[in-house]
């Protein structure tokens, strides 16, 4: 989530949203303005485009008003004003109107940096707005969600709709919201499920939890869906690894409760128990089997082979027998 300074005022002169995560940067924005117009109503809003915003179009916009207006004043993309557009703004910066807040978006890169730099020297206040790549962090984000919202979900609620949905955090605030509006009580994995069970389906984590199971058809039919809705390979690789090193840490790790397993090999409780179903058919050589096919479906998708598909319909097949070793 959107992570701001000490300074939390939204109607302080100047708010700088840094990042690329675009719903994270929208809600910076919106979070200014709603609470401008909870001070006037009739708060005068101009969105800017970075090539909108020419040399001298500041200074109009901030100019004193007869009527003194309360007024707010985005200016997107930053990074990529103009030398002269640059110059102005941190000309205001030095002096910046009352009853106006200006709200920057700016990528946080080193393109503008001498803006960003200036920003926060003029003391902004400023919000992290960064693109979330990692599974943890879009898991925290759901969690996030669903708090800000004032319900209860599970772990394994969480993670499916993250497994479900993908990376794009708007259909994840989406899916959260369509949850608590329809759902009473604490949201489950069951309920998750019974939402979205198409896209559950398309997901790369399901095609990794029915190979590891030793599902070898439920587990091509999930691959299949997959690819043919768009995932990935590389995802579904990135899955499959992740399966089976768990089946690997886990079946090597000394015995105890699911909260010292977690701690020891750095898996949350809820996903200790969810591996020790699945390895139940697990040997030590069955591990190294399909740690192999993992790495050879790896370099096929990646260039490496002719047929991604193939390489993971072999991968799929190899992991999914050496989940059934210990049962002949």
């Amino acid at each position: 989530m959107a992570k701001k300074t000490v300074n939390d005022d939204p109607l302080a002169p100047l708010t700088l949203a840094v990042g690329q995560e675009d719903l994270l940067l929208d809600r910076a924005v919106k979070q200014v303005v709603t609470a401008a117009r909870a001070v006037d109503a009739d708060t005068d809003v101009r969105d800017l485009t970075s090539d909108q915003l020419q040399p001298g179009t500041l200074a109009e916009l901030t100019s004193p008003s007869l009527f003194a207006e309360r007024k707010v004043v985005v200016v997107r993309n930053a990074h990529d004003l103009s030398a002269d557009t640059v110059k102005d703004v941190k000309a205001y910066l030095g002096a910046p109107a009352e009853e106006i807040t200006l709200v920057l978006l700016h990528a946080g890169g080193a393109k503008g940096k001498g803006l960003l730099d200036a920003a926060r020297k003029a003391g902004a206040r400023e919000v992290a707005c960064p693109k979330m790549t990692k599974p943890a962090d879009r898991l925290a984000f759901v969690r996030g969600e669903f708090r800000t919202l004032g319900r209860a979900a599970t772990p394994e609620a969480c993670q499916t709709l993250v497994d479900a949905i993908g990376s794009d955090l708007r259909e994840l605030a989406s899916a959260v919201a369509q949850l608590v509006a329809d759902v009473e009580g604490t949201i489950d994995e069951a309920i998750v499920g019974r939402y979205y069970t198409g896209r559950a389906e398309a997901s790369s984590f399901t095609v990794a939890d029915r190979a590891v199971e030793g599902r070898t058809a439920e587990a091509l039919e999930a691959l299949r869906w997959s690819l043919s809705t768009g995932v990935a390979p590389v995802l579904i690789t990135s899955a499959l690894a992740q399966g089976v090193r768990a089946i690997g840490k886990l079946s090597s790790a000394r015995g105890g409760r699911p909260a010292d397993l977690a701690r020891e090999l750095g898996m949350p409780p809820w996903k200790i128990d969810r591996v020790r179903q699945q390895m139940r058919g697990w040997t030590p050589d069955g591990v190294s089997v399909a740690l192999r096919a993992v790495a050879e479906a790896d370099a096929g998708v990646k260039g490496g082979g002719d047929d991604p598909e193939y390489a993971l319909e072999k991968a799929v097949v190899t992991i999914a027998r050496a989940a059934r070793s210990r049962r002949g």
